[in-house]
């Protein structure tokens, strides 16, 4: 059974910890559609 399944999701990493395009990938193995997804600098 999926966590996410069937929801959207926008997805907003961080360059110095977890980038966006990471967190997007287990999102979608747990079931989630990724609407967007993008890695900021949060300085």
């Amino acid at each position: 059974m999926a966590i996410l399944k069937d929801q959207k999701c926008i997805i907003i990493g961080d360059r110095d910890g977890i980038p966006g395009e990471a967190i997007a990938e287990c999102v979608k193995t747990a079931g989630a559609e990724v609407i967007f997804a993008s890695t900021e600098c949060f300085v």
